[in-house]
């Protein structure tokens, strides 16, 4: 096989389970988070042994790690995205009281679940409840429209 292609996979191998080996580490359990990174600096030591002693111009090795690292970064961050569960989140909104019916209406017309308190002041604080990240992108775009404060609150896996 020739060389350059044979770099080139073996990089991009390196950029997956680096990039793994990094989410592993702060979002894994210790035993995961060890076992990603052993395999990652064990797999990584081929990487330098290859990039040490094969026989392509310096400027290749750089052109080849760059794009293995664009490609795959992105396409590990994709994949985690995508597996990524839909959580609870509290927003907690403070909106100019003048606003209330119509957050109350722009609520109620999204089917978003919420309660809230009157008159604190010239502000009713709502608290509302964004089950997927879609709610929560319209109760974003609902507070900007409306000029309110926010707060949120995610909820976290025990």
């Amino acid at each position: 096989m020739n060389f350059l292609v044979m770099f080139l996979i073996v990089n991009f191998v390196n950029v997956l389970l680096s990039t793994w080996k990094s989410i592993m580490t702060v979002k894994g359990s210790k035993l995961s988070a060890a076992f990603w990174n052993a395999l990652a600096f064990a797999y990584y030591s081929w990487v330098v042994i290859l990039t040490a002693t094969g026989n392509l111009p310096v400027w290749q090795k750089v052109v080849v790690v760059f794009i293995c690292n664009i490609i795959g970064v992105y396409l590990v961050k994709w994949f985690e995205q995508k597996k990524r569960k839909d959580r609870l989140w509290k927003i907690e909104l403070t909106v100019p009281t003048e606003n209330k019916g119509r957050m109350i209406d722009s609520l109620t017309a999204h089917e978003i679940p919420f309660n809230y308190i009157e008159n604190i002041g010239k502000y009713t604080i709502f608290n509302v409840y964004a089950a997927t990240q879609s709610d929560t992108k319209v109760v974003d775009n609902l507070a900007d429209i409306y000029n309110a404060k926010k707060f949120a609150t995610e909820t976290k896996l025990v």
